[in-house]
């Protein structure tokens, strides 16, 4: 194995003005995909601690607490040019890689491509610098995709293939650094807010508005979802702790909710907002999915919107769900807070008021209208 590549050092160009945005006294860390879902939660974690630069393409984040670095993850060095490049090894203490492809609807080779480049580069960068690298990977890794799977599910497949490869490119590079591994990622615990609508709140909402008759899974099936605050309290943990191997599972584990009670939640939840009591969905055995009933929806007549929202239910809950629980990291030595199964529970409840809250108008129409009788006037 060659050895990793020396810290560079300060080209002669250097006595030029920096290109890269003033720093602080603080550790330098880059975040990338600062963006995202569990990006911005990262940036609420680590900012006070760090100095953190973040990688972005084009959007800014226009956010007061971190430095922004425009580059491209799929060019070479980032699309820097060689000064900025060995500017930005230089400042950099540590690397949180966080960007993914995470759309299943886009290309699967595109998903293969981002998500292994990236890493790729990432860990070159770290190399360089001599800086730790955390990559942000996902605990379906453990979920190997079948060859249905990959037919049927080729965006998800892709997902989980690219990402079992960036870990192991973390492992060939032999670089200090960890694989942090999380599971679903819900809202916050206390708000309930996240970045973005995932499709686990899609589904929950559409849940809570009797909108899925059916679900793939048995009703015992575990979904194991975590709060995006128990995440990154532990990668913040890890990071700040100097915490430079290990692969660490941020998961629900043994006390992840199960399929039945997210649709018991989902059913209180519509009854307190006003709403009627949905049907509970049926569930379905995931071996009769494959089998039975997405042949069958092919082959049907029902509207092409309806079919791509049950495609959607079961691409997600084939990869997410699993009957024996993960494995948790969670509360171990500078690894933040295990939850408990009542923690969870009550981080749901949080992310379906959250949902409400962005939607009042959608629940409105869905409300229960009482029944206005007419009075009759008495006979004279």
């Amino acid at each position: 194995m060659a050895p990793p590549a020396p810290r560079p050092t300060v080209p002669s160009q250097s006595e030029s003005p920096s290109l890269l945005p003033a720093a602080g006294d603080r550790p330098t860390l880059l975040l990338t995909g600062g963006s995202g879902v569990l990006g911005r939660a990262l940036i609420d974690e680590l900012s006070p601690d760090f100095d953190l630069l973040c990688l972005r393409r084009n959007r800014p984040l226009r956010d007061p607490r971190v430095r922004e670095l425009e580059g491209d993850l799929l060019a070479p060095r980032l699309g820097l040019s060689a000064l900025a490049w060995h500017e930005l090894a230089i400042a950099v203490d540590v690397v949180v890689h966080s960007a993914a492809e995470t759309n299943w609807r886009t290309p699967p080779e595109h998903i293969l491509r981002t998500n292994t480049r990236g890493t790729e580069t990432m860990l070159d960068l770290a190399a360089r610098a001599d800086a730790p690298v955390h990559l942000v990977s996902t605990a379906f890794v453990a979920n190997t995709p079948s060859a249905e799977d990959e037919e049927r599910f080729p965006g998800a497949a892709a997902y989980l293939v690219s990402k079992a490869a960036a870990e192991q490119m973390v492992r060939d590079a032999d670089l200090p650094g960890t694989l942090v591994r999380p599971s679903v990622v819900m809202g916050d615990s206390v708000t309930g807010r996240i970045a973005g609508q995932q499709g686990l709140t899609k589904t929950i909402g559409s849940m809570v508005l009797g909108q899925v008759p059916v679900l793939p899974g048995a009703p015992d099936a575990r979904v194991d979802m975590i709060p995006q605050d128990y995440v990154t309290k532990a990668i913040g943990d890890l990071v700040r702790g100097g915490v430079c191997d290990g692969e660490y599972w941020l998961t629900a584990g043994k006390e992840a909710l199960l399929l039945r009670e997210i649709t018991d939640v989902c059913g209180e939840f519509a009854v307190r907002s006003g709403l009627p009591r949905p049907h509970r969905p049926r569930l379905i055995p995931v071996d009769a999915v494959h089998r039975l009933l997405l042949p069958m929806l092919e082959g049907t007549s029902l509207p092409e919107s309806v079919r791509r929202r049950f495609q959607h239910y079961a691409e997600l809950l084939l990869v997410f769900q699993s009957e024996l629980p993960f494995d948790s990291s969670l509360g171990e030595p500078h690894c933040g807070t295990r939850p408990t199964h009542s923690d969870i529970r009550a981080a749901l409840v949080r992310n379906l008021e959250s949902w409400a809250a962005e939607h009042p108008g959608l629940l409105r129409r869905h409300r229960v209208r009482p029944v206005t009788t007419i009075p009759t006037e008495a006979a004279s």
